[in-house]
């Protein structure tokens, strides 16, 4: 007996939609799973048996074959766990014929037959929304972020039991929690409010901040330790522009695709990350055995802070190069080849010289500043728009003004871009080409 089930994989950024096929047939109990699976995939078969027997279910003594069409797509992650038990169940007749018509099911099973969440979600049940599939199935943990996509009837799994008595029509499905927007208070390092109006002094830097946030053009602060360029830096997200709709989407099913699901609908502040300086190649830009968003995908429509610049690897510096360029990332596997965005502002920190103090009173001889500045390229510095030397502030420097009131200018200074650039390709200051300034 065949059952088939639709589910979906994560391909980068984007979903594909699975058909999950399991076939019972009579034979010396074995399981098999075809289809390109991973690791994670393969170890699903004693998941899936402890599962359903722990849900008091009765698990085929025959051979039990699945197959992930189609064949030529890597599928990795256990999302696929609870089709492959409703798909089991339904070859053995213990569902209703047509339960699982038109319906897309993601999820994880434990041990003890809960329903566990998966990342991605808002990804996958848009791509099975694409497919025409009207009704999803998704950890319950996951039906908020569900609730994102239109046109999609969410339906929440907490147990596979319970699952099962629903499709039977013996139980009424779980109320679906809808995610509510509320408004974001602002952005917190430590538990402390930032604000710009902690910052004494440093107009010049002030200035430089906002048109960077204004044009979102590449800014670099170097400079001796201790004289506020990283509190300066750290600041940049209370001034930059709200995500517009459009926008908010990208960030969140970007998000999501790294497992961070939203908690208050779509995204709605631009994104600020800042990895350490430890941070390898794939971290930072993406990849990996199965590719996933790297640090520079989750600063997309946002910004990117890179504190102590030189302490970076070369090789990931390097890399930063052309998605700077290009404001994407170009993954090339074997299997595939992937683009995940990469739209974000860069602001960096750097100390003038190993020592960091600079000038007359510098502690390093002539060879170890040339190595430190060759860690960083010139082709590299060239990207930076805005280039700063930042000095400590005077005693007497009054604290500047606040994050609001600069958030206000750059507001406007974005919408009259988009007045300007609104019959372009492009949309802010730092996106216009050479050509067209000539």
């Amino acid at each position: 007996m065949v059952a088939s089930v639709c589910s979906a994989a994560l391909v980068g950024v984007d979903g594909q939609v699975v058909t999950v096929e399991v076939h019972v047939s009579s034979g010396l109990p074995a399981y098999q799973i075809v289809g390109l699976p991973d690791a994670a995939v393969r170890e699903s078969r004693e998941r899936v048996r402890a599962a359903v027997l722990s849900s008091e279910l009765d698990w085929p003594r025959t051979r039990i074959t699945v197959n992930l069409a189609p064949g030529g797509i890597r599928k990795s992650g256990a999302g696929f766990e609870l089709a492959v038990a409703l798909g089991t169940l339904a070859a053995e007749d213990q569902l209703p014929a047509g339960s699982l018509e038109d319906v897309g099911v993601l999820g994880e099973l434990g041990l003890d037959g809960s329903v566990r969440p998966i990342p991605g979600v808002l990804v996958l049940v848009d791509a099975l929304r694409a497919a025409g599939i009207g009704t999803v199935i998704v950890p319950a943990r996951n039906a908020a972020e569900a609730t994102l996509v239109d046109g999609v009837h969410v339906r929440p799994a907490r147990l596979l039991a319970e699952l099962h008595a629903c499709l039977k029509g013996e139980a009424e499905w779980p109320a679906v929690q809808r995610v509510v927007e509320t408004v974001d208070e602002g952005i917190a390092l430590d538990d402390e409010p930032l604000d710009l109006a902690d910052v004494r002094g440093l107009n010049a830097p002030r200035k430089a901040l906002e048109v960077a946030a204004a044009g979102t053009h590449h800014l670099l602060f170097t400079g001796p330790p201790g004289v506020g360029k990283t509190m300066l830096a750290r600041r940049l997200g209370t001034i930059l522009p709200e995500l517009d709709h459009d926008e908010a989407l990208e960030v969140t099913r970007i998000h999501s695709v790294a497992g961070y699901a939203p908690k208050q609908g779509l995204a709605r502040r631009r994104p600020f990350r800042a990895p350490h300086h430890t941070a390898s190649t794939a971290a930072l830009v993406g990849g990996g055995s199965s590719p996933r968003p790297g640090e520079i995908s989750l600063a997309h429509r946002g910004a990117l802070f890179l504190d102590e610049l030189a302490e970076f690897s070369p090789r990931s510096l390097e890399a930063l190069r052309q998605p700077l360029e290009e404001r994407v990332v170009r993954i090339a596997r074997q299997a595939a080849s992937l683009t995940f965005p990469a739209d974000f502002l860069l602001i960096a920190c750097s100390n003038p010289c190993p020592c960091g103090r600079g000038g007359p009173s510098c502690a390093c001889n002539e060879l170890q500043r040339a190595r430190y500045k060759q860690r960083l390229s010139a082709p590299l510095l060239d990207r930076f728009d805005l280039r700063l030397e930042v000095q400590a502030p005077e005693p007497d420097d009054r604290p500047g003004e606040s994050s609001e009131v600069t958030h206000a200018r750059v507001l406007e200074a974005v919408l009259r871009q988009q007045r300007r650039y609104r019959d372009q390709p492009w949309r802010r200051n730092a996106q216009v080409p050479a050509s067209v300034l000539s």
